[in-house]
């Protein structure tokens, strides 16, 4: 693999405090050579491609074009004829917020006459290939943000044409410096699975998955209808740091299991790969499983991966070989469950042993 490792200084809010960081001698010492790290490693991170000729992550496909139009807040006489759609692309603003600011639910039907509250804003129109991550990178906010902002849910894709709210303080890639760049790039296990897919379409459908190895998918893929309601564990051996609170201001959001260097990791449960790679610095070796129902499980330190995003995977597969890759200095494994973009302590919902 590739650029196993990032600057623990461009991942912010991780949560990883079992994993024990580098040492202070690896860390930069000086101002500049922090400036310096920072505009290399963002210049790498917004590159079409990764070093060793590897395709770039999903979320960096397309560019964003930063084309956000402030929308004052007014309102709206709907005329016989007039759709939500319609309504949001007259007024500039999105008919989500629209439906969220008016309380309308679906079918979301109109009538004429009736008035609308328009809520101002800036608003983002959704371009082909374009994801949450690289759109929320754009304009220097949070992914987690936008999503609060707009309501979005399950499965987190975005269509082409849509219109997303953005949080006040949101800039343009050009009108930000490189620290501001670095301070507000927020690359985590939540953005990547709710983040990463590619805007579809309407009418087009996300591609299956598919059991069998292949490329990655680099187009949105669909999610499993239905959990199996079970999790198994990735792997025998020690829990070493546990779920919840280390210490004042570390908390770790899954567990630690001690394993030999080569140990297979297995699937938890049934799902589908929503990311295989090594973007996140921390982790090292990452990947991500959709369950559905809301359910994400995270596998990192990984040395190999064995499956692609995409792939289908069945409980007990094998999809991946413990490391010590990220910020750790001893093989092992660190394990999450999140269920609607919370984590959960796997303890609970693994069986005892």
């Amino acid at each position: 693999m590739t650029r196993r490792i990032l600057p623990l200084l461009l991942i912010t809010g991780l949560g990883l405090a079992a994993c024990i960081p580098q040492s202070a001698s690896n860390r930069p010492e000086r101002a500049s050579d922090v400036r310096e790290n920072q505009s290399t490693m963002i210049d790498l991170l917004l590159d079409d491609r990764v070093a060793g000729g590897d395709p770039a992550p999903t979320w960096t496909m397309a560019s964003v074009n930063p084309n956000a139009r402030q929308v004052p807040p007014s309102r709206y006489t709907v005329r016989a004829g007039d759709t939500l759609r319609a309504v949001g692309d007259m007024t500039g603003a999105g008919s989500e917020a629209i439906a969220i600011e008016n309380r309308l639910t679906a079918p979301f039907t109109l009538v004429p006459g009736q008035q609308l509250v328009i809520p101002g804003g800036l608003y983002h129109r959704v371009a082909s290939g374009e994801t949450g991550i690289a759109i929320a990178r754009a304009y220097g906010v949070g992914w987690g943000d936008v999503i609060t902002l707009n309501i979005l849910t399950e499965p987190y894709i975005l269509r082409i044409g849509q219109r997303l709210r953005l949080p006040p303080e949101a800039r343009a890639q050009d009108q930000m410096s490189v620290a501001s760049r670095a301070a507000s790039f927020n690359l985590d296990i939540d953005a990547i699975a709710t983040g990463s897919q590619p805007a579809l379409a309407d009418g087009s459908v996300p591609t299956a998955p598919s059991a069998a190895r292949r490329a990655p998918v680099t187009t949105a893929i669909a999610a499993p209808s239905a959990f199996s309601g079970r999790f198994l564990w990735p792997l025998d051996g020690a829990v070493i740091a546990r779920f919840g609170p280390l210490a004042p201001g570390k908390v770790n959001d899954g567990i630690n299991i001690a394993a030999a260097a080569g140990t297979p990791i297995r699937a938890t449960a049934d799902g589908v790969v929503a990311y295989s790679g090594d973007q996140i610095g921390v982790y090292g070796g990452l990947i991500l499983i959709n369950h559905g129902g809301g359910w994400v499980s995270a596998y990192g330190h990984a040395e190999r991966l064995d499956v692609q995003r995409g792939q289908a995977v069945k409980a007990g597969d094998v999809i991946a070989l413990a490391g010590a890759t990220g910020q750790v200095q001893s093989p092992q494994l660190h394990f999450q469950l999140r269920r609607g973009r919370q984590p959960v302590d796997p303890i609970k919902q693994l069986p005892v042993r």
